[in-house]
């Protein structure tokens, strides 16, 4: 057997392993910062950063409520029409920039149990995905759905719940199924939306 197995480590050696030890927060820093310009890495962070907000500099009344989708904070803000309530929901949001969209829209319809169907860019990216699912638990849209007045665009919920936090959709904002039943149930069809 070697001898220097058992020898005591050198002032060298301890030194180079303090470096290592603390340069790992370096390290990490440069992998968050990767992954913020990568999104096939960012969907492993699960992150939200919450904030209250006012409405005031988002909508100019609070008529049929109003609910803001903050991208940057992964988080859904709803107040309803009276001011009496105020929520906050940790949200996912689409996995890249051109499957985002901004700006404002409205609560089209209410779907309790929906179905899904994947979109066509969805079939052509993913021809092995099904052309429906019926609701229950393998469906992507959970339990409950508020449909904007954009096409294919949808505020649900997900059975799935580690895309919650993260860059994880393709298009749509997803809520904790707990949450989307509780939106849903203070939502109206007219309920204004923001995306910023």
């Amino acid at each position: 057997m070697s001898k220097k197995l058992f020898e005591t480590p050198t002032r060298r050696a301890f030194l180079a392993g303090s470096a290592a030890v603390l340069g790992t927060p370096a390290l990490a820093q440069t992998q968050a910062g990767q992954a913020e310009r990568d999104p096939a890495l960012s969907v492993r962070r699960n992150i939200s950063s919450f904030r209250t907000l006012d409405w005031r500099p988002y909508f100019s009344n609070l008529k049929k409520g109003a609910v803001l989708v903050d991208l940057d904070s992964r988080a859904v803000h709803y107040w309803s029409e009276d001011e009496t309530i105020y929520k906050l929901y940790p949200s996912s949001i689409p996995l890249t920039e051109d499957l985002t969209r901004r700006g404002r829209t409205s609560v089209t319809q209410k779907v309790d149990g929906p179905s899904w169907r994947p979109t066509p860019s969805m079939l052509k990216r993913n021809p092995e995905w099904p052309k429906f699912i019926g609701p229950g638990p393998e469906n992507p849209l959970g339990t409950h759905a508020l449909y904007l007045s954009w096409t294919y665009y949808r505020i649900h919920g997900t059975h799935d719940t580690r895309k919650i936090g993260r860059k994880s959709s393709n298009g749509c904002i997803g809520l904790y199924n707990e949450h989307i039943a509780e939106l849903f149930g203070m939502a109206k069809v007219g309920t204004q939306v923001l995306l910023i």
